[in-house]
């Protein structure tokens, strides 16, 4: 088996950094350390060394030419929900004829249809259909990644959607954390009885989930129309009663309080944010919680964007996401989802690039094992095709720009 990979005739190594960057804030995220004509040493599956052309080692067993291509780290994509039955492309067509999204779920569309859906199909046949859109991710670079629950709604179900992503986890060779999203909306047979769910969701599925080890997250979408603040707070105290840490799904809809809910109870992670006030921006300079925004829920459904340029200019952070699900973002290309973040965000492609590397990496815990090209870290590396810069990459946007992916020092 090969064990030492050079990878040369690199145009330009973006994201390298020989100390292992943290959260980047503020002016922070429009830098990255470049270095031109480059050279990448991979040994078994972590990078070992990097540097320019005239000090390029010799002693490698295999050798690969970028051709003049970029080298980036893998994209690290901090919030998916592609564990589900079915598409909802009618929904798309009932959106495009004048129907909101609330009116949709209201019907039982949205995650109801989805979790009817996935009650019926068989896990085996739930775990090929997520592998093949975990596979497509992956060739268009994306190395580590946060997937969901939350198309159950029962505790059998939602242990089902778990079970498929620990095989994802276990098949793919990517860097996978699984979050419990059990509080995603309330069930139909439940719709008279939100008490009797939240019983369910922390007198049964937590503990269950927490049992068999399925998760490293607790989720909870605190919005108009599914969980309030309060019942945020009591589902997510009983997740840090099992060591289950709190993403949460806040502010998409309305200026819900989910946002301080999330700092309140110290999530990793608050998501969405594109009904946000100045209010929300100064809670979060003053919290660990990182700011992760979804710029192709926007796009899709034609919502206002989170205001990421006025985040990043006021001295936050920010991550980016693809929010990659059936009903809001039913896409997990992140060269896309930047350009996307760049022409309707105003971001700068290089604050984007951050946003899905190190920043990504931080929304999921895992920023001493990716997000950047640093000695030590895993080998999942990005490779464009030749003459294609990081600019390039987002202006041209739509184009399938990825020559290669490498996932642990392997060649997908």
């Amino acid at each position: 088996m090969t064990s030492r990979i050079l990878i040369k005739d690199i145009h330009t190594l973006y994201g390298a950094s020989r100390n292992n960057p943290h959260f980047l804030k503020a002016k922070d995220m429009d830098y990255t350390e470049t270095l031109r004509d480059a050279w990448l040493l991979v040994d078994n599956d972590q990078i070992l060394d990097y540097g320019s052309r005239e000090n390029m080692p010799v002693n490698a067993d295999v050798e690969y030419s970028a051709q003049g291509g970029c080298v980036m780290p893998a994209w690290c994509d901090s919030h998916t929900h592609i564990v589900f039955a079915a598409g909802r492309e009618g929904e798309f067509v009932d959106r495009i004829r004048g129907k909101s999204y609330e009116e949709i779920a209201a019907a039982g569309g949205g995650i109801l249809n989805s979790a009817a859906r996935l009650r019926e199909m068989p896990e085996d046949q739930l775990y090929e259909s997520a592998l093949r859109r975990l596979h497509e991710v992956m060739q268009t670079g994306t190395g580590a990644i946060e997937i969901k629950s939350g198309y159950g709604l029962t505790l059998e179900s939602e242990l089902k959607m778990l079970r498929v992503i620990q095989r994802l986890k276990s098949a793919s060779g990517v860097m996978i954390k699984s979050t419990f999203l059990g509080a995603h909306a309330i069930p139909a047979e439940y719709k008279n009885d939100r008490e009797g769910y939240l019983r369910l969701l922390i007198e049964e599925m937590i503990p269950a989930v927490a049992a068999e080890k399925l998760a490293d997250y607790c989720d909870v979408f605190c919005d108009k129309g599914f969980f309030t603040p309060e019942e945020t707070d009591k589902i997510l105290e009983a997740g840090w009663k099992y060591g289950l840490k709190p993403k949460i799904h806040a502010n998409e809809l309305a200026v819900s309080g989910g946002v301080q809910a999330g700092i309140r109870n110290h999530a990793i992670s608050v998501d969405h944010l594109e009904c946000t006030t100045q209010e929300e921006i100064d809670a979060l300079k003053n919290a660990s919680t990182i700011p992760t925004v979804l710029p192709s829920v926007s796009f899709f459904l034609r919502i206002p964007y989170a205001p990421a340029r006025q985040m990043i200019d006021q001295g936050l952070g920010v991550a980016i996401a693809s929010d990659f699900n059936p009903g809001s973002s039913p896409s997990g290309n992140i060269p896309l989802l930047m350009s996307i973040a760049c022409n309707n965000m105003r971001l700068t492609p290089t604050e984007a690039f951050n946003a899905v590397t190190i920043n990504g990496a931080c929304a999921m815990e895992l920023q001493e094992h990716a997000g950047s090209i640093t000695p030590g870290k895993k080998a999942n590396l990005t490779v464009t095709k030749p003459g294609i810069t990081l600019e390039k990459m987002v202006y041209y946007f739509g184009s399938g720009h990825i020559k290669d992916v490498f996932i642990r020092g392997q060649r997908l």
